[in-house]
């Protein structure tokens, strides 16, 4: 198990028996490994990281058919235009509102095919929101 997991996140995913448990954890490990600063935490009743604002989300416990991440620029809107800042050439991101933005992943395997993508992803999300 990944040392940086916060135990209250594993506690929570144990309580709700996720389906996609194998999924969450492989995307906890990759946005935990963007970036030395990124926390993880509950928030909203899910899986949440943060560096000094809040940032993602995963799926919640009613959220099984597909592994999400939301990312927004924190628990409250600010008004930030992150469209045109955020590149995302493999076209997984899809905006929500100016910013916020969902990725959507079927598998494990899905995760894996696009690991280098949501790092970078994740790491230019965090420098510009």
């Amino acid at each position: 198990m990944n040392t940086r997991f916060d135990p209250a996140v594993s506690v929570l995913l144990d309580g709700n028996k996720h389906p996609l448990r194998k999924e969450l954890d492989l995307l906890r490990t990759i946005i935990l490994g963007a970036d030395g600063s990124i926390k993880e935490g509950v928030k909203w009743n899910a899986a949440s990281f943060r560096t000094t604002e809040w940032f993602a989300t995963l799926n919640g416990p009613k959220q099984v058919k597909e592994a999400t991440i939301i990312l927004h620029a924190g628990a409250k809107a600010k008004g930030m235009d992150l469209k045109g800042r955020i590149a995302d050439p493999s076209g997984m991101l899809k905006w929500l509102g100016a910013d916020r933005g969902m990725i959507t992943f079927c598998s494990v395997a899905d995760i894996k095919t696009k690991e280098a993508d949501l790092h970078t992803l994740i790491q230019t999300w965090i420098e510009n929101s």
